[in-house]
């Protein structure tokens, strides 16, 4: 691929004007190749050899020989650098020097672990066999899992079918258990947050049973590039591992394009919409011959950027539009699988997806990628660009902002992008709600004991009490049994979302299912009027029955989609840590979140122009986390009244702005944290802004923020300092959740109150 002829091609075009506002020109690598400080077992080489993976790169040898070395090892590179071969070539070398050595693969998704079988089959089945690799999990046939459990020795699965099929019924298992060697835990990346936090307690409890059986398994992780690899992998593990970080592997040149749409209301700071840009990107790549992936960020977004670029395809050329296909989750399986097939065979030019294609699954090669927005992390910035030009080949990137401040700043300045370490990882392996639900489970496969410390944390003991005053524990000669009253309490745990509730969406016009909703977001996505995309067409919800935990609707050629409206009200319940930065007191605590919504808008397609609002009546959501909030210094308001500035709307603005930024310094989505302000606090009596993590108990996001506040502080008064904006917008400090309609709101108080804080 001719990148700068593209370009070329591209800035000439007349709906180009001047978006590429930087464009980092990423050179060649060339390999560089190491030995193991030990030959392999001769039939393992030779297999290597024939298939052209050796000599290993240097980040290959390395981990194999900490692995080999009786060590747990964390390999962070880059995409297409041959981490899978890492692990490969330990566990085989294991299995075929001890018979009945057996290795568990956990990997993200079933696609995952599907391609990584098709990949052991091709190398390795001559060595050991096709029945000694399978998978194992929610699609594995009934009449399969007996010979499975039986046979296999490597088996490939997910978080979820060892939580909900695996552990609890661990005594079909031991062979297994009894005989694990290694434990794989691929894109470990992904692990953070809520669902790291769930996959930590698994895997403690995992090494629980192999205590059982007498066996304790190495463990080797591999993922993309994080700042905390070697912390990571410890606190999903809870054992100490050794880090390969240094990346061998050959890359072909890249050509990355920041991509800012152009202004179209200079006094508002009003920009043209990233997805009309990113199907103009896609459409003009595919028009090419260029075979492109475009991300989107949510599965409404990826069904509106296909629906665009369909439309404008057929205008250039009738043939593409049939070229071209939405991916993400909520499609069937066998749907998904075809999508990766012709991808993969290169019957699709093109792609529009959810970070459902993030990860390494094998589709060939791509030439380009279009970011629709930056994706929360740097680290998931260069895992998504890095889908295309995978190898040697040359590649081209595209990283389309959105109207938000952390994206503008990245606009601005680009150097804080590429110059910016890697962000850390967040899991939070002491959140009392996880961990309450994971003992429960850990006592249906093995009663508790009080000196399990080591496993489950310090904070052991304490739980235990907790649930046995609820009555879900009983005591027993100091062992910890389940109650009777529970039954499997796995099954009533969600490790992807905060609940294990969902709701159905059912089209009443076929009576068929369409999609399963988490309860966690169903208020947000299929309230009463809401228009719910799925595969292209729209639908309109015409109920939403909460007992039945099902909304229904029906087909509709509606021309706007919905964005909800909410309240938020915030209780201290107690404060954890607190510190002084000048004369600014800030606070991190324990706090409950009320949330409501109260309507939504329609927003006109294409345009995104508000075209009407109404009202709903549904019940308000409550739950437990932690925030970080802070005081203001005693001369800002009388400053504020001076100048006649809004002192209501500077701290909303702040407030806005300063969790648009926050991603920066924590692994982490904008929606993954939330945020209140008032002039006037009951719970403190005093003017406060607060930043919460958007999830029950708290995964450390705004202890991250509380550690790094001037840092935040500071980035967040130069980016609504830099906006040219008049007196706020999008990239500085309006923001598309707001349930205030972004009211009241004041740019010029906000740059008071900032300035206040960072005086000493």
């Amino acid at each position: 691929m001719d990148s700068s002829a593209f370009l070329k091609y591209l800035f000439a075009q007349p709906y180009y004007s001047g978006q590429s506002v930087h464009i980092e020109h990423i050179p060649p690598r060339k390999a560089s190749f190491a030995k193991l400080s030990e030959p392999l077992i001769s039939c393992l080489e030779e297999t290597l050899k024939d298939h052209g993976l050796l000599p290993l790169y240097t980040h290959q040898a390395q981990a194999v020989d900490y692995a080999r070395g009786g060590k747990n090892v964390v390999v962070a590179t880059f995409s297409a650098s041959g981490k899978t071969l890492c692990y490969n070539i330990a566990v085989m070398d294991k299995v075929l020097s001890e018979p009945k050595g057996c290795a568990l693969y956990l990997f993200p998704t079933k696609a995952l672990a599907q391609d990584q079988l098709r990949t052991l089959d091709k190398l390795f089945s001559p060595l050991l066999g096709d029945a000694e690799f399978a998978t194992f999990d929610g699609d594995t046939p009934q009449e399969e899992r007996t010979e499975i459990r039986k046979k296999a020795r490597i088996i490939l699965t997910n978080p979820d079918m060892l939580h909900l099929g695996i552990l609890p019924n661990h005594q079909y298992w031991s062979r297994l258990l009894r005989q694990l060697k290694y434990v794989v835990i691929d894109e470990a990346h992904v692990y953070r947050g809520v669902f790291g936090s769930h996959v930590a307690f698994i895997m403690r409890r995992l090494r629980r049973l192999c205590q059982l059986y007498g066996s304790r398994p190495q463990f080797i992780c591999c993922s993309a590039t994080l700042d905390n690899p070697g912390e990571h992998a410890q606190r999903l593990v809870g054992l100490p591992f050794e880090v390969v970080t240094q990346d061998g592997s050959p890359q072909g040149g890249k050509e990355f394009v920041f991509w800012n749409p152009p202004i179209i209301d200079r006094a508002k700071s009003a920009r043209r919409s990233a997805n009309s840009e990113a199907m103009y990107l896609l459409s003009e790549l595919v028009s090419q011959g260029i075979r492109s992936l475009t991300f989107a960020r949510s599965r409404r977004l990826t069904e509106l950027i296909y629906i665009y670029s369909k439309r404008r395809l057929a205008e250039i050329n009738p043939s593409l539009k049939q070229r071209i296909k939405p991916y993400r989750a909520g499609y069937l399986p066998e749907e998904r699988r075809q999508i990766e097939q012709e991808l993969f065979k290169g019957e699709l030019l093109g792609v529009v997806a959810t970070t459902a294609l993030e990860l390494g699954i094998d589709i060939g090669d791509l030439e380009a990628t279009v970011l629709t927005g930056y994706p929360g992390s740097i680290s998931s910035t260069w895992q998504q660009a890095g889908r295309s030009g995978r190898g040697k080949e040359a590649s081209l990137s595209f990283l389309i902002a959105l109207d938000s401040p952390l994206d503008q700043y990245f606009m601005h300045h680009p150097e804080a992008f590429f110059k910016k370490s890697f962000e850390n990882a967040l899991v939070n392996p002491s959140n009392p709600y996880i961990l309450r639900a994971h003992l429960l489970c850990a006592a249906w496969e093995l009663p508790l004991s009080g000196d399990e410390e080591e496993i489950f944390g310090s904070s052991l003991n304490q739980e235990i009490e907790v649930l046995e005053s609820r009555s879900m524990l009983r005591e027993r000669n100091r062992r910890w049994y389940l109650s009777p009253r529970i039954a499997y309490p796995a099954q009533d745990i969600n490790i992807r979302s905060t609940t294990s509730e969902n709701f159905a969406l059912v089209d009443t016009s076929t009576g068929q299912l369409l999609e399963t909703i988490e309860a966690s977001v169903a208020f947000f996505q299929i309230h009463p009027g809401a228009i719910y995309l799925h595969q292209g067409e729209s639908y309109l919800v015409e109920e939403l029955d909460l007992e039945a935990h099902t909304a229904y609707a029906v087909p509709t050629a509606a021309p706007y989609y919905t964005q909800t409206k909410e309240i938020t009200d915030l209780h201290i319940l107690k404060v954890s840590r607190s510190q002084s930065q000048g004369r600014v007191k800030v606070y991190l605590g324990e706090v409950e979140v009320t949330t409501t919504v109260v309507g939504f808008k329609k927003k006109q397609q294409f345009t995104e122009e508000v075209i009407g609002e109404e009202m709903l009546d549904l019940p308000p959501q409550h739950f437990p986390t932690v925030a970080l909030w802070f005081d203001l210094p005693a001369e800002v308001i009388s400053k504020l009244n001076e100048l006649n500035l809004d002192f209501a709307g500077g701290l909303h603005a702040t407030e806005h702005a300063a969790i648009g930024i926050l991603p920066l310094y924590a692994l982490c989505d904008r929606n993954d944290i939330g945020g209140v302000s008032t002039p006037l606090h009951p719970d403190t009596g005093r003017p406060q802004i607060f930043i919460y993590d958007a999830y029950p108990g708290g995964i450390g996001i705004t202890e991250q923020g509380f550690d790094l506040i001037l840092e935040l502080w500071q980035t967040t008064l130069k980016v609504i300092s830099d906006c040219l904006c008049d007196s706020g917008c999008p990239s500085c400090i309006q923001s598309p959740k707001c349930g205030n309609n972004n009211k009241p709101l004041d740019k010029r108080a906000a740059q008071v109150i900032l300035e206040a804080l960072l005086s000493r």
